[in-house]
Parts: structure tokens; C-alpha cells; sequence
């Protein structure tokens, strides 16, 4: 296994990180002349804790992880792209993705120059793990592992997983935005065993706040220095800050929100077999569903024609004529069947 000096870029080892006072500053203040800021204003004139510290002290409890493990960027957009920038020097290296997957990875290797390299799923949507290892060499530096998967739905099998993180001679991230949807154990609990591992999680999905853009990579406090290192110095603005840590003060939202989901899941699947078209619906560990049905791209036009919007998702390698659907409320899930009741009546 290559050691994270080896697979870090090198200008980014030798690169001089932007240091503001507030990330120098320790202790208690009342003045602050040190940012420029406008001191007449007294709300939000001030530039946002750098480090997220309260932020990360209560997200601490909930993953069972050290603030010092912890990364909060813009959106898991955010640590995507740093990764790449950390690991990957441009027009060089590589990464190897397992389509069906998340498209921001392809997308973010394409803006930093960087080859991706696609070992598609198995016919059961799990990682062909022989392959992957097999295709991996010394320009690859960082494997893409989505579980639950996007576009799928489906958990990958913690032991093929694992056998990834320890056979793959270079960064493994596991992006868990669905991971609340999911009986699947989290890969976090292997952070401090794999010094390897990059776990993402957000609070766009099961938390219900994809509108204010916060993600969360968890590794090694090693590896989390260098996100340190390399993002822009206010990357989570007050407003998000503040925000997020009044919802981490009371879970019993977030609880009750993840046990309806879950229930419109499983009426949502049952009503939709009962529809004619649809061949088949794939199981799901998230807050969506992959359905295949006889004309996915007529029967997309059809609801956007009825103002719903889903995901056609036929052009995605191993999901032909297949459609993926989020789970709405109750009364959207009405809305929706009632369309597709009404289609080629």
C-alpha cells in the first residue's frame, strides 16, 4: 500500500496553505481587527468559524468520530473535488469508477484533466471486485465506491467493500449519501483501521437540507489536513452553520422524516407493480426507486407533459428503458400514480 505522502500530489506537499487569523487564533476574543470586515454591522458581517469547530463537536456523537476526522465543505461536491485536487495531479493521473454511479465523479476528473477509468457493476449492481483491482496501476489514484448506489438504489456488500479498501493501492472513498435510507452498517467504523479510507455522507438527503449545502467527508485526521490544507479558507458560511447545528439539537425530525420515507417507499414499490409497464423494480436501500419499464423515455415525456418531474436514467450503462423515481410525500405519490394510472388509457 502506498503511503498518503506517496499518493499525495507533490505541489500540494510543498504548497503553502492559506492561513487566516481566525484558524491561528486560540482562545476567547471580544475584538476582531484582523479580517477587514465591516464592524458597523453587527449581523453577519463576520466571516464564518473556518474550522467549523461547534459544528463538529455536534456532529461528533452522531458518527462516533473525532472532530479531527471530520471535513465539512459545500456540499459533498466540495470534498469530491478536493480529492481529486489532493491526489491527482492533472493530465497524469487516473481514478476508476463503477458505473451506474454518481455522475459528479466523471464530471469533476473531466474539469481537473484527470482519465477516469469505468469497471461497470455486475448484472446484480455489485462491484466486480477481481476487475477493479486488477484494473488499478500506478496512475490510479482514487477508487469511487457508491453505497447505497445512485442510480440503483442497492447497498454493495460490506465484505466486497472492504476487500476494496484493503486491495486498492490508493484512496477509497465510499460515498454514503443514502446511508440513512440503508440496514447497512456504515464504513466509518473503519476509518481508524484503513488510513486509505474516505467515508462521504451529507445532509442533502435524509436530513433534509439539501438547500443549504453541507457535505462531510470522514478519514483520518492525516487526511482531513489536507482538505484543510487546500480549501478555500470561509468554504461553510454562517447561515449553514447555524442552521445545521439547530437541527443536530433535536433528532426526533430527522427520525420521524426517515421512518416515512421508508413507509412511501415500500407503498410507492407495491402500487407501481401493479402497473402493466413496469417489468421490474429494483430493490432499494435510499430514499428513490429504479424501476425498468417497457418505454422509459415516452412514459418520461408523458409526466413531464403532467408537470412531474423524475429521472430518466435509460442511457446509463445497465439501466436500459430505466427510470428512477425519488420518493415524494404521500399526496406527490398520489399525484403520481394517478398519471401513470391514466397512461395509454
Amino acid at each position: 500500500m502506498r503511503t498518503l505522502t506517496e499518493l499525495v500530489c507533490p505541489h500540494i506537499l510543498k504548497m503553502q496553505a492559506y492561513s487566516s487569523a481566525r484558524s491561528e487564533f486560540k482562545g476567547k476574543a471580544s475584538v476582531f481587527l484582523d479580517a477587514n470586515e465591516n464592524a458597523i454591522r453587527t449581523t453577519y458581517n463576520r466571516y464564518p468559524d473556518p474550522l467549523q469547530v461547534n459544528l463538529k463537536q455536534a456532529i461528533q456523537p452522531l458518527l462516533e468520530v473525532q472532530p479531527e476526522q471530520i471535513f465539512l465543505g459545500n456540499g459533498s461536491d466540495e470534498a469530491i473535488d478536493l480529492l481529486l485536487r489532493i491526489f491527482c495531479v492533472s493530465r497524469q493521473d487516473a481514478i476508476i469508477t463503477l458505473p451506474p454511479t454518481y455522475g459528479m465523479y466523471k464530471v469533476s476528473a473531466s474539469l481537473n484533466h484527470i482519465e477516469t477509468i469505468e469497471i461497470p457493476l455486475e448484472a446484480d449492481y455489485q462491484p466486480n471486485v477481481a476487475a477493479i483491482l486488477a484494473a488499478q496501476n500506478e496512475r490510479t489514484k482514487i477508487l469511487f465506491i457508491c453505497s447505497p448506489n445512485n442510480p440503483t438504489g442497492n447497498d454493495f456488500e460490506l465484505k466486497k467493500i472492504e476487500a476494496l479498501i484493503q486491495g486498492f493501492n490508493g484512496i477509497v472513498v465510499v460515498d454514503e449519501a443514502y446511508i440513512h435510507f440503508s440496514t447497512q452498517a456504515s464504513c466509518i467504523k473503519w476509518i481508524d483501521k484503513y488510513q486509505n479510507l474516505v467515508v462521504l455522507q451529507t445532509f442533502s438527503k435524509a436530513w433534509g437540507m439539501a438547500g443549504i449545502r453541507l457535505g462531510m467527508a470522514m478519514a483520518n485526521p492525516k487526511v482531513i489536513q489536507l482538505f484543510n490544507k487546500v480549501k478555500p479558507p470561509y468554504n461553510v458560511n454562517v447561515l449553514t452553520q447555524e442552521y445545521a447545528l439547530s437541527q443536530l439539537q433535536d433528532l426526533t425530525v430527522f427520525e420521524q422524516d426517515i421512518a416515512r420515507i421508508l413507509a412511501q417507499r415500500k407503498d410507492l414499490a407495491a402500487q407501481l407493480s401493479t402497473l402493466k409497464f413496469v417489468e421490474k423494480i429494483y430493490p432499494s436501500a435510499a430514499n428513490f426507486l429504479l424501476i425498468k419499464v417497457d418505454q422509459a423515455n415516452l412514459i418520461y415525456q408523458y409526466l413531464v407533459e403532467q408537470g412531474i418531474i423524475i429521472r430518466n436514467r435509460s442511457t446509463v450503462l445497465l439501466c436500459a428503458n430505466c427510470l428512477r423515481i425519488t420518493v415524494g410525500t404521500k399526496e406527490e405519490n398520489r399525484i403520481l400514480m394517478d398519471c401513470l394510472k391514466g397512461y395509454l388509457v
